[in-house]
This record gives structure tokens, C-alpha cells and sequence, in this order.
């Protein structure tokens, strides 16, 4: 069009006066660069990056980090700092459930679930839900045995409750606390470790015990057999999510460091669930012998059941 080329050409005149007035002066022209070179610079990355990436959490996690740490910027005192703990919908909670349930082979359970939006719903209703299914199978599966004895009463063991619950939460608070505290004084001393908040940690290992709400339930079938085969079948899922999630975040220490550490991640997750099957379920046979009472004569009678 005629506009743009006499604007070209008024621009150059003016350029033709200045540097007339002015011999010394230079003028510098500015272009965009077209968008194909932008585009290309984006997708210019290291080779094998875009996988360490992936699996580690540093792809985009500090940009989702960063949006979390401005969403919880209320005070701590305050009931909205704290709401935004509980700020998920099913879809992400039962999302987060499956991810447990059925790990990825290679994949993060941080980077996939957690790191958008860390929450505590989940993990209070999991470990919840389990001090109740723990409590009640083994009451359930403490009558079955002895079901059919004519010495046997059954009395409901409330104390299995609290035990239940002392454990439950114990583990799910005190283990990512210690771990979060063992990895933030390895970052301190090796520098390229991967690093997780408090609350991711503690939502890994909350949402890690769902697998033995169904498991604790199975437990009240009187085989120890299939007892075993089910607490081993549940360690192997949920213990899976924990190696994948905390390997790559020790992977780069000290090679009898890394190792040790994610060998006491693994015993603790097996003590957990040994020990609920051994206490709850695997109590040993007591003798309901009929109890005897001391007649007025000094005699003694054995009371009749």
C-alpha cells in the first residue's frame, strides 16, 4: 500500500536530516523476531533433561510451588491459613487414592498428585478410617475364633481403638516429620537433592495407608495364610509409592546414605502393618477356663457357664 511506504520513506528523511546535522550520530533499527525462532528457543532443552524433569518435580513444580506458597499466605493463627489445607474436591482425593493404589512404575506421586495442591483431608479421613477398620476386624475377628466356646463371652475391646488410633497417627505424623528433618540437613550438605515440604511428605505417607483400610477388613478371615499373603500384597503397593517418591530425592547423596535411608522408610512401613496383623489379629489363644468361686463354707465351687 501506498500509507506504509511514504511513512518508510518520511522516517528515512528524517534519518538522512539527523545524521546530516549530526555525522557522528548512528541510527538502530529494532525488529521482533518472528515467532517461529521464539518458538524454537522454547523448545530448546538438554538432551535427557525433559526425563530427569519428569520424575524429579523441578519441570514446573517451582511454579506450582510458588502459586501454593502465595495461596497459604494467611497467618497461621488464623482459620483460613488452615482451610486451605482441606481445599480439594473428590476428584482429586479419589484421584489421589488411585495413584496409591496402582503406582506407576518410574513415575513421582509428588510430582503427579501432590504438588499442585498438598492436602490434609485425605490423609485425616485414611488414617481415620483405618484406626476404625483395624479396631473393629480385630474385635470381629477375635469373636470368630472363639465363636462357639461355651466358656467364651464376648466383651468388646474399646482399648483397640485408642492403641489403633495412637499408632496410626503416630506413624503418620512423627515418620514424614523425622524424614522431612533428615532431608532438609541432607540439602543442606548436597545441594542438587530434591527437596518436599513438610505437608507433601505427610500426604505421601497418608495417602499410602489407604491400601489397608480393604486389608484390615480381609484380615477378619481366620487363616493366617491369606492373613500374610494380604499384609505382604498391601506393604508391596504402598511401599512402592514411598521408594518412588523418596529415591529420586536421595538418589544423589552419599550412595550408603541413599540406601540406608530408603531401607528405613521400607522397615518402618513393614513394622507398621506387621504389627497392627500381629497385635489385632494374631493375639494368642487365651484359656476360657470356667472361674472359680469360694463358697461361704470354705469350700470352693466352680460356677457354671
Amino acid at each position: 500500500p501506498a500509507r506504509p511506504a511514504l511513512c518508510l520513506l518520511a522516517e528515512f528523511a528524517d534519518a538522512a536530516s539527523l545524521l546530516a546535522a549530526n555525522p557522528d550520530a548512528t541510527t538502530i533499527s529494532i525488529e521482533e523476531p518472528a515467532d517461529g525462532t521464539k518458538s524454537q528457543r522454547g523448545r530448546q532443552q538438554e538432551p535427557g533433561r525433559e526425563e530427569d524433569d519428569e520424575l524429579l518435580g523441578t519441570d514446573d513444580s517451582d511454579k506450582t510451588e510458588l502459586l501454593a506458597g502465595q495461596k497459604k499466605s494467611a497467618p497461621f493463627w488464623t482459620f483460613e491459613y488452615y482451610q486451605t489445607f482441606f481445599d480439594v474436591d473428590t476428584y482429586q482425593v479419589l484421584d489421589r487414592i488411585k495413584g496409591s493404589v496402582f503406582p506407576v512404575p518410574g513415575r513421582n506421586f509428588v510430582r503427579l498428585y501432590i504438588r499442585s495442591n498438598p492436602d490434609l483431608y485425605g490423609p485425616f479421613w485414611i488414617c481415620t478410617t483405618l484406626v476404625f477398620a483395624i479396631a473393629v476386624s480385630g474385635n470381629l475377628s477375635n469373636f470368630f475364633i472363639h465363636l462357639g466356646k461355651p466358656t467364651y463371652h464376648y466383651v468388646p475391646e474399646f482399648r483397640k481403638v485408642s492403641i489403633a488410633a495412637t499408632t496410626i497417627f503416630a506413624y503418620a505424623w512423627l515418620v514424614p516429620l523425622a524424614l522431612w528433618g533428615f532431608l532438609m540437613w541432607r540439602n543442606s550438605k548436597v545441594m542438587n537433592i530434591v527437596s518436599y515440604s513438610f505437608l507433601e511428605i505427610v500426604c505421601v505417607y497418608g495417602y499410602s495407608l489407604f491400601v489397608y483400610i480393604p486389608t484390615a477388613i480381609l484380615w477378619i478371615i481366620p487363616q493366617k495364610v491369606v492373613r500374610w499373603v494380604l499384609v505382604m500384597f498391601s506393604l508391596c503397593l504402598s511401599g512402592s509409592v514411598l521408594v518412588m517418591t523418596f529415591w529420586p530425592a536421595v538418589r544423589d547423596d552419599n550412595r550408603r546414605i541413599a540406601l540406608a535411608t530408603v531401607g528405613a522408610i521400607i522397615l518402618l512401613h513393614a513394622l507398621l502393618s506387621v504389627g497392627c496383623l500381629a497385635y489385632f489379629f494374631d493375639a494368642p489363644e487365651v484359656d476360657f477356663s470356667a472361674p472359680i468361686v469360694p463358697a461361704h463354707n470354705g469350700t470352693t465351687l466352680i460356677k457354671a457357664q
